[in-house]
Formats: C-alpha cells, sequence, structure tokens
C-alpha cells in the first residue's frame, strides 16, 4: 500500500495571480447589494483581483466571461487560481439574464475549462452560483461494490478537460435559494463569513458552510425552511486559499 504524497506536493500553486469575476443580476434580487458588499470583502482579503458586472443579459454572462478569459491568456505573468460568482434568479442548468432570456450553465462553464482557457490550464476554477434550482421547498427532516479497473501512466502528459473545477451551488438541484431582502442570501453570507474567518483546505471549508447552513432555520411565507449547498469537484489537489 502506497502512502500519499506530503501535503505540500498536492497543494495548488497559490503564488500567482488571482482573479474572481462576479456577475450578478439585481433587478427583482432584492438583498443582491449585501452579497456584492460581502464578496467585495472576501476577494480583497483573499488577495484576488476582482471584477464586478451588475445586470448582465444572458449573452452578457457569456461575453463577460469570455473577456475574462482573454485577458487571462493574454497576460505575462502567471495566474494561480480563477473565481467566478454567478448569482441570478434561475431553475435547473439555467440562468435567467437581466433580459429575461435563460443562458445554460454548462456553456459558461465550458468557457474555462483546461480545453478553452490555457491561463487556467490545471489551475483551480471556482464556480459560485446563487440561484434557484427549481421550485421545491425543504421543511427538513427529523433526525431519528463493484470494483473498476482503472489504468493510468505513471508519466502522464495530459490532463482531462473538466479537471481542476469546483461548482458549488447555493441549493440542491430541484429547490429554491433563499435571499433575504436586506441582509442577503443566507449562502452567500454564510460562504464569505467561513471563508474569511478561516483557514484549511477549501473543500473543508466547504462542509463548514454545508453545515452551518444545515443549522440555520429559514422562514419562508411563515414556514420554517432548510437549504444547503451542492459542491461538485474535480479537483486534483487541496486548495488553500490563505
Amino acid at each position: 500500500m502506497s502512502s500519499l504524497p506530503p501535503l505540500e506536493e498536492e497543494a495548488y500553486d497559490m503564488s500567482g495571480a488571482r482573479l474572481a469575476l462576479t456577475l450578478c443580476v439585481t433587478k427583482a434580487r432584492e438583498g443582491s447589494e449585501a452579497d456584492l458588499d460581502a464578496l467585495a470583502r472576501m476577494f480583497e482579503k483573499l488577495g484576488f483581483d476582482s471584477t464586478t458586472r451588475r445586470d448582465p443579459t444572458a449573452q452578457q454572462f457569456h461575453e463577460e466571461l469570455e473577456k475574462f478569459r482573454e485577458a487571462m491568456d493574454a497576460r505575462e505573468d502567471f495566474v494561480s487560481c480563477a473565481f467566478v460568482v454567478l448569482m441570478a434568479h434561475g431553475v435547473e442548468g439555467l440562468l435567467k439574464g437581466e433580459d429575461g432570456q435563460m443562458v445554460e450553465l454548462d456553456r459558461l462553464f465550458k468557457i474555462l475549462n483546461n480545453k478553452n482557457c490555457e491561463a487556467l490550464r490545471g489551475k483551480p476554477k471556482v464556480y459560485i452560483i446563487q440561484a434557484c434550482r427549481g421550485e421545491q421547498r425543504d421543511p427538513g427532516e427529523t433526525m431519528g461494490g463493484d470494483k473498476i479497473m482503472m489504468v493510468t501512466k505513471d508519466s502522464a502528459q495530459t490532463i482531462p478537460t473538466y479537471t481542476d473545477a469546483l461548482h458549488i451551488y447555493s441549493t440542491m438541484e430541484g429547490y429554491i435559494a433563499y435571499r433575504h431582502d436586506k441582509d442577503g442570501s443566507c449562502f452567500i453570507q454564510t460562504l464569505v463569513d467561513v471563508f474569511t474567518q478561516n483557514r484549511g483546505p477549501i473543500l473543508e471549508l466547504l462542509t463548514e458552510v454545508t453545515r452551518r447552513m444545515a443549522e440555520a432555520e429559514l422562514i419562508q411565507e411563515g414556514k420554517p425552511r432548510k437549504v444547503n449547498p451542492e459542491v461538485q469537484s474535480t479537483l486534483r489537489k487541496r486548495l488553500y486559499l490563505y
């Protein structure tokens, strides 16, 4: 049985530029400004060069990400990591632009994958999605092996197209994402609090985000509701933000 490599060998190199792009529809989304303020504080504290675009249309979601990619690929310095925050009304797999038109999340994710963005090839790409994924509401619940052979090469020279990505959704597939009219969303506010006040691998930090959100009780239409984020990861190494 082989042992895992030392932690320092497993971690992404975060010594280069850290870039962030936030695309947020504020129209008919009260509380969005509180989330934008919280994210701005987080990116500043974590050393990110952050850009915010308000009220993009469906097409502008795509265009702004393309500009983000082009600017990264044109840089001469080393890029360590990119965060993309997408906030809008939505349904599963789709976001609604300011113009009421829909854009596919998968179409947006492809822009920065290992095939299309050279600057981020093999680098962590973190997507934070604050949007509904359906209409279901969770009232909460009372607590009460086939083997697959894998062939690998010791000196592989290629990398899968979709590795090194982290998708953090504000809610589970099919469910509503809640947002307070003044205080912002439980998801963004909790994530910012955890990311700015704790150290450790990002997946461990996200476990703490999930724990806190699971303990929170949200009231909607006079009824208690539960909500938790969903994390999808193809990271190959540990990602530390400090």
